[in-house]
């Protein structure tokens, strides 16, 4: 038999690939998307977990008058707002406080934040607003004494979710979708110019895929495709890990974060609230890309020491620590150890026909996909299909019927659970998850699956069979750590539940060591 040949294979289902094959299956195009792990299983689930423009980055761009950065921070709050509106059971809006010791700092940071909230245009999310001192003492207790702050808006989300979702909703609209699947080799026609690649399974199985784009969306490992391609590609990628904690104790009781504005390095850290205690991060250190998802102690303990600083009661418990490598983009031309590298991105197309797209951040993701898009057209030689309707799997076709669909489905899981505490979380789960599917998946399961299985995040066996079933999920980690986020959250919680995830991946008859 033949192998199939499709307009476009996608290598890397992070959040990028999975835009892409959303994207591309829109206009019409067969897709295939590939991953060598699970669905966003890199970077892309090891995020800060905000759709942000970046404070940080429009204060660069005044300071150096680079409209690079100021274009990026546009772009970027128009992408928060896209989110916030088309993914409203995954993404919030967050408040944050920018702390000052003076009132000059303090009229500083006004100005700016006016400027971020202006940026914004249309889609503001809220103005910035000043917050006194005693404000302050009542959100933030335990907050070290400050003359005041500036309080903003930005999105948080589960940024593993959302991955999740655009992949399989690509798969939804005709995609083929495997995780846990290689590229091992790039395959070039008579005219040098790409037109398969070979993969391999987790259990060596090896398969042809005939494209006729191949696109490199591998994020901090697209050097190693760019080089599968055409081995005289130079370098274009850093990586720099970004780790962060959790803490036990919930220092954001008001649900409003915390932006410290300056590190003794010079950057920013963020103490956010995330699942009912405290998200504290991130690192920036260079790395080599084995080590992109390691922490070390020396990082938790500089992430503890501005906890302590800035909570000076806090006892700072840490239940989990992760990090993620951010895939920097070094310019053209420049040596390895550039200075010169932005959270852009860009969309290159090597000589043989891989189109690579690489550098940008989570909250981009879209027009990093459109970019990547029109490169694909050139490659094509023919206009693609204006875009169709393909709502997130949860979501309605509208805004406004996925905010109403979500309160009536409220009510019908009140009566589908058992009347006992937590039942309120649980439903805030259920739907923070699955957004309008929650109903379907609890009403096929029996009751004893419905009932939560731990206190810190209310995961129910339903939910762990359907992970398994119908998400992708092939192993321990890609249940406990992306299609819920229990083990991000409270490692030894998750150890605990891991005995019943390998238990049911059994029952589906998948071998999590394999």
């Amino acid at each position: 038999m033949a192998d199939p040949t499709f307009d476009l294979l996608v290598i890397g289902a992070g959040a990028s690939g999975a835009s892409v094959a959303y994207e591309a299956v829109r206009r019409g195009l067969s897709v295939a998307l590939l991953d060598a792990g699970d669905i966003g299983g890199g970077t892309s689930c090891r995020s800060t977990k905000l759709l942000h423009g970046g404070v940080r980055y429009l204060e660069l761009a005044f300071k150096t008058a680079d409209l690079a950065q100021l274009r990026l921070v546009r772009e970027a709050l128009l992408e928060r707002g896209h989110w916030l509106r088309e993914a409203p059971f995954l993404a919030h809006r967050l408040e944050l406080a920018l702390p000052t010791g003076t009132l000059w700092g303090q009229a500083y940071y006004r100005v700016g934040l006016g400027m971020y909230d202006a940026l914004a245009g249309r889609q503001n999310i809220g103005s910035s607003r000043l917050l006194g001192r005693r404000q302050l003492e009542r959100t933030l207790p335990g907050l070290k004494a400050c003359q005041g702050a500036v309080a903003y808006s930005d999105g948080q989300f589960d940024d593993a979710r959302l991955n999740l979702l655009l992949a399989l909703t690509a798969a939804q609209g005709g995609a083929e979708l495997r995780s846990h699947c290689s590229v091992v080799e790039l395959e070039q026609g008579s005219d040098g110019r790409l037109c398969s690649a070979v993969s391999e399974s987790r259990d060596g199985v090896r398969e042809r895929w005939r494209a006729r784009v191949i696109v490199n969306a591998t994020g901090i490992g697209s050097d190693g495709i760019r080089r599968m391609a055409d081995v005289s590609a130079a370098p274009r990628m850093l990586t720099s890990r970004g780790s962060h904690i959790v803490l036990k104790e919930q220092l954001c009781p008001a649900g409003l974060g915390l932006l410290v504005p300056s590190t003794d390095d010079g950057r920013v850290l963020f103490m956010l609230p995330f699942f009912g205690r405290t998200l504290v991060g991130t690192t920036d250190e260079a790395c080599p890309q084995a080590m992109a998802t390691h922490p070390t102690d020396a990082e938790q303990g500089y992430l503890l020491d501005y906890v302590r600083r800035w909570f000076p009661g806090s006892s700072a418990t840490v239940t989990s620590r992760w990090a993620g490598g951010r895939p920097l983009l070094k310019p053209a031309g420049a040596g390895l150890d550039s200075s010169r590298v932005v959270r852009e991105h860009e969309v290159e197309t090597l000589p043989c026909g891989l189109v690579s797209v690489m550098g940008g951040k989570w909250t981009t993701c879209r027009p990093m996909a459109l970019d990547t898009l029109e490169a694909v057209e050139q490659q094509l030689g023919a206009p693609l299909s204006p875009p169709q309707p393909l709502p997130l799997i949860g979501a309605a076709e509208t805004a406004d019927g996925t905010a109403q669909g979500l309160e009536q489905q409220r009510q019908e899981l009140e009566a589908l659970l058992e009347d006992a505490p937590g039942r309120n979380e649980q439903i805030a789960h259920l739907q923070g998850s699955h957004g309008l599917n929650a109903k379907a998946l609890i009403e096929s399961a029996p009751a004893a699956d419905r009932v939560p299985l731990s206190q810190v995040i209310p995961l129910c066996a339903a939910e762990i069979h359907h992970a398994i079933r119908h998400e992708h999920a092939r192993d321990v980690d890609d249940v406990l750590s992306r299609r819920c986020r229990l083990a991000m959250v409270d490692q030894a919680e998750a150890q605990r539940l891991k005995p019943q995830v390998e238990q049911a991946l059994d029952g589906a008859g998948i071998n999590p060591a394999a």
